[in-house]
């Protein structure tokens, strides 16, 4: 009999940008790097996921996707059916696929439940097969005052004293402590585990270095763009209003930018001699490591990136819907690692274009000591070797079995 090795699947909640997706990507490759017999499965509904690259024995299997507009609610992203269907699809081929994948490790990125309790179903069959399961959290979720009640309102809290073995937090408590005001009982917060923030390493140059030359650059990014409209605008015209600024400046504007959007502003940086536009780079990281500075809104995957290329940065942070950018970037700055410039809704160009010119002179955040800062990964492999090396604790039916054939 051919032996089998261990597999962990990941559960990426995927309804808005690239955030999750970037963060399980970087799990998964960390994970078999670690463990050669190792494979990992990624669930997701991001319409970009074949647009990266993934290491050997990580492979993803692609639900139909849902995204999130900006008045809360949900809709298909590209089916012309109800969300309701949509999201029934997605919580069929989530159980099917962990009743076939089997895993010795099931990993649930940021929603507990999952969207809209889409989860639900496959924690309760991997519990009664005694997998071990395992949320993870990004460093900072929300203000309490509004994560208090959206997590009373799905039930979060009962579904994390029955289902979790673990919960991972990929930051420090000493900058975030994403759960801090939720009323948790104390067998929960025993399961809390504080990883470190998630070290990024450089993949192959990207093509779009052959186009910079060796001059420095300002790497400009509002991350996947579906609301990094403020962030861009402000930037574009702190160079109209300053053409002497005296760096270059790359726009990535985002993948899922408004079309519209993108080619105003496409139009906009074509007057301006000094800036570049892309709409996507799969190899971001290769161009943040050859930037000057970075200027960007502050979500977890970006702060990763400037910690681990030692970059200056200037964060401005959206405040809707979430505080999470906003309380992350003031933080890092009380410690020294970043500027934040909060957007006052004016946009003044005369104060974007002082802080971009600043910006090359500010402090690496290598300066500031923070002990187990970028420790994320090897404390991810720590843990999940931990739980990997049980021994299973329950019989999986056969595949025939399981579908009643």
């Amino acid at each position: 009999m051919t032996e089998r090795h261990k597999r962990v699947l990941i559960y990426c909640h995927d309804t808005f940008g690239l955030g999750h997706l970037r963060r399980c990507r970087a799990i998964a490759h960390a994970l078999v790097e670690e463990d050669k017999d190792l494979s990992v499965l990624i669930l997701s509904g991001s319409p970009i996921i074949g647009s990266f690259d993934f290491r050997a024995r990580v492979d993803f299997v692609r639900v139909p996707g849902v995204i999130k507009l900006r008045n809360g609610e949900y809709t298909s992203l590209n089916l012309h059916i109800g969300v309701e269907e949509t999201l029934e699809m997605r919580a069929s081929i989530i159980r099917h696929t962990a009743e076939i994948f089997d895993p010795d490790l099931f990993l649930v990125d940021k929603e507990p439940l999952g969207l809209r309790g889409e989860v639900g179903p496959t924690l309760e069959l991997l519990r009664r097969r005694g997998t071990p399961l395992v949320l993870g959290l990004r460093d900072v979720m929300d203000e309490p005052a509004y994560l208090g009640p959206e997590w009373s309102r799905k039930n979060v809290v009962p579904a994390l004293k029955k289902y979790y073995d673990d919960i991972w937090v990929y930051g420090l408590p000493q900058i975030c402590e994403p759960l801090a005001g939720i009323e948790l009982p104390e067998s929960v917060r025993n399961r809390i585990t504080y990883t470190g923030y998630l070290r990024r390493t450089a993949p192959p140059p990207s093509p779009q270095l052959a186009g910079l030359g060796d001059a420095p650059f300002l790497l400009v990014t509002p991350g996947g763009g579906g609301d990094g409209e403020a962030l861009v605008d402000w930037v574009l015209a702190a160079y109209e209003h300053d053409p002497a600024l005296p760096y270059r400046a790359l726009f990535v504007l985002g993948p899922f930018m408004q079309p519209e959007l993108q080619s105003e502003f496409i139009a906009r940086a074509a007057k301006l001699p000094q800036i570049s536009t892309i709409t996507f780079d799969a190899r971001i990281e290769s161009l943040m490591v050859r930037a000057l500075g970075v200027v960007a809104m502050g979500g977890y995957n970006t702060f990763c990136e400037i910690l681990s290329f030692n970059q200056r940065a200037l964060i401005v942070p959206r405040t809707e819907p979430r505080l999470e950018q906003y309380i992350r970037a003031a933080r890092a700055q009380e410690m020294g690692l970043v500027r934040m410039l909060v957007d006052d809704g004016v946009r003044d160009p005369r104060v974007m274009a002082t802080a971009l010119r600043h910006l090359p002179q500010q402090s690496l955040p290598s300066q500031v000591v923070v002990p187990g800062l970028l420790d994320g990964l090897d404390s991810v492999n720590r843990l999940a070797r931990n739980w990997l090396g049980r021994p299973r604790r329950a019989s999986r039916m056969p595949f025939a079995t399981a579908f009643g054939a």
